[in-house]
């Protein structure tokens, strides 16, 4: 997915400068007593070979180099047969050519786990330089347009006339305030929860999950314009839902991503050097059945036939694994998006305007983003979320990216394209979970030794929260099985403006 950093670089935050409102223990050494499991091996089983699992077998690894940790074995199971969750495709199938991400596109400094990881691995990051601008459409008119790159003084100035100052301001103030919050988490105090509600209540977030975005931005003074348009531009694109259905944490952090990157060749990359790194079995192409409580363990039915664990980690969305579950145990029901991506290339350095029905002199800006307000008052719905042009494949083809609610067809591209298009993929799946105003969220832990790193996923959908979620998880895991931590106990307050709790210890 496509962050869309259209407000006003967020200014650096130091996580250390806040004051945490939960308690923090003190301890008065860095040494871990370990309570050995008895009774045979000790084997933990990672269900999911995505952003969470991948993870926390790399966030177990760090404990065991470490403190030594006696785990005999790490296995992770993947239904798919390859790692990262979502993947890239190559046009034209040419492993030559530059590989464009289907989703999950980018991540941002302040999503340290992933920034950090990429450090560590030593791969590469590509910058999204947005020069040829965005536009707002809603099915019918093109709204508002920035030319010269994200705010050039120009685009500012068109912006302060059609939505004022004080919105963008407002809007700017209150996301600062979230992602404030948000950076406590990567603290040598990060609270560590067993509940959602827990840490939403702990970062003062409740009134955030409680209500949608619109309500949220209204209450801060934001103008119906300004959210209408631009900010729901930002939560369609992100996460395929309007301002006005969306919680109001979700939607701020859709309003965050300045300074978006991705890494050159594929985000799947960390995720695999997650795994590579960690020592953990990978069993590719194997899906898991069931899971089911055994003396005390927990006894894993998959392709490979029966194993038995200490502790079980559920690294993947449980609906859509068709895992039987004990009965006992309840997930609640999680809807998802529906959403289909559009790959193609094209020879036409941008869309044709008379394509949107517009005068043939007007300039499409590359990303062109869309709001439902012309919808609810009568008009057309737009028949796309996002339509954006992702750069060269080579000296004549570009390649665009499409997301939509519905199917795009071969006979709508080349309308739009003016029948030039070469090269089209179309991949279709649940993307995002619904993220409607909510004050409940499914259990951290599902029972004794039984963990679901996904219960992450209605609070915040991306991947840096998943990887942390999976270290906030095996810290549970490693604190009831062994007395222990990924980063052991301490009295001393060691942050630093880089410095990144489970990295550094």
């Amino acid at each position: 997915m496509r962050l869309t950093p259209f407000l006003a670089a967020l200014p650096a935050a130091n996580a250390a400068a806040f004051q945490l409102p939960f308690k923090i223990p003190f301890f008065q050494s860095n040494k871990q007593e370990f309570q050995l499991p008895t009774n045979s091996e000790t084997r933990i089983a990672i269900i999911g070979a995505g952003a969470a699992g991948s993870s926390a077998a790399y966030w177990i690894s760090k404990a065991q180099e470490r403190f030594s940790i006696p785990i005999d074995a790490v296995d992770v199971f993947e239904q798919a047969s390859y790692v990262g969750g979502r993947t890239v495709v190559y046009p034209y199938g040419n492993p030559t050519l530059p590989a464009v991400e289907l989703g999950a596109s980018i991540f941002i400094p302040k999503n340290r786990n992933m920034w950090r990881a990429v450090d560590e691995f030593n791969l590469t990051r590509r910058d999204f330089q947005d020069e040829e601008g965005l536009g707002i459409w809603d099915g019918e008119k093109l709204l508002f347009t920035t030319t010269g790159g994200w705010w050039s003084y120009w685009d500012a100035a068109k912006a302060l006339l059609r939505y004022g100052f004080h919105s963008p301001r407002r809007t700017q103030k209150a996301v600062d305030g979230m992602v404030a919050k948000f950076l406590t988490l990567y603290s040598s105090q990060t609270p560590k929860w067993s509940k959602i509600e827990d840490l939403a209540t702990a970062l003062d977030w409740d009134s955030l999950v409680s209500r949608n975005t619109v309500e949220w931005l209204k209450a801060e003074g934001v103008s119906d314009k300004f959210i209408s348009e631009l900010v729901e531009a930002s939560t369609r694109v992100n996460y395929g839902q309007n301002a006005d259905e969306i919680h109001a944490l979700e939607g701020a952090c859709s309003l965050a991503p300045t300074g978006a990157v991705g890494v050159q060749g594929g985000n799947y990359q960390v995720f695999e050097q997650f795994l590579n790194r960690s020592g953990a079995n990978l069993y590719l192409n194997t899906t898991v059945k069931s899971i089911a409580p055994r003396s005390g363990k927990w006894k894993v039915v998959s392709d490979r036939g029966s194993e038995t664990y200490t502790a079980v980690i559920l690294g993947a969305p449980w609906h859509s694994s068709n895992i039987q579950l004990p009965a006992e145990i309840k997930i609640p029901v999680q809807p998802y998006v529906h959403l289909h991506v559009t790959l193609l290339s094209t020879t036409l350095a941008s869309l044709p305007a008379e394509s949107l029905g517009l005068p043939s002199s007007t300039k499409i800006p590359a990303m062109l983003l869309t709001t439902y307000e012309g919808a609810r008052n009568g008009g057309k719905t737009p028949e796309f979320n996002s339509l954006s042009y992702h750069g060269k494949i080579s000296d004549e083809e570009w390649v665009v990216k499409i997301f939509s609610k519905q199917r795009i067809t071969d006979d709508w591209l080349n309308t739009m394209f003016n029948g030039q298009v070469g090269w089209v993929h179309r991949k279709e799946w649940d993307a995002y979970p619904v993220l409607p105003p909510t004050s409940t969220f499914p259990e951290v832990k599902l029972a004794p030794g039984l963990y679901y790193a996904n219960s992450f996923e209605p609070f915040i959908s991306t991947m840096e929260t998943e990887t942390i979620s999976s270290r906030n998880i095996v810290d549970q895991l490693l604190a009831e099985h062994f007395n222990a931590s990924i980063c052991g106990a301490t009295d001393v307050i060691k942050d630093a403006d880089d410095y990144v709790y489970g990295w550094d210890c």
